[in-house]
């Protein structure tokens, strides 16, 4: 279930800080949130698909550690993703 490409690239427009940026943490924390929600879809669906947990559970934790990164370097744009995400936390 991979993100289709006009999904990412919108993604990229929306949270990149210039032109074709994918590399920045809030690009990397916003497509990681679009699969988690896809996986979490197929998870509610396939209950026994262990394979698919343990992967989004490395999604989740990866996505933590982003967070995390954010927070410390800039607090103001961790609230930011956060709200604009819809993360709770």
């Amino acid at each position: 279930m991979p993100l289709t490409k006009e999904r990412k690239e919108q993604l990229i427009g929306d949270f990149g800080r210039k032109g074709e940026d994918s590399g920045s943490p809030e690009v990397q924390i916003a497509l990681l949130t679009s699969r988690i929600s896809q996986m979490t879809e197929h998870m509610q669906q396939h209950p026994k698909d262990y394979s698919s947990r343990r992967g989004l559970l490395r999604m989740v934790s990866r996505r933590r550690r982003l967070l995390d990164y954010v927070k410390r370097h800039n607090p103001q744009l961790y609230l930011d993703l956060l709200r604009r995400l819809e993360i709770r936390k």
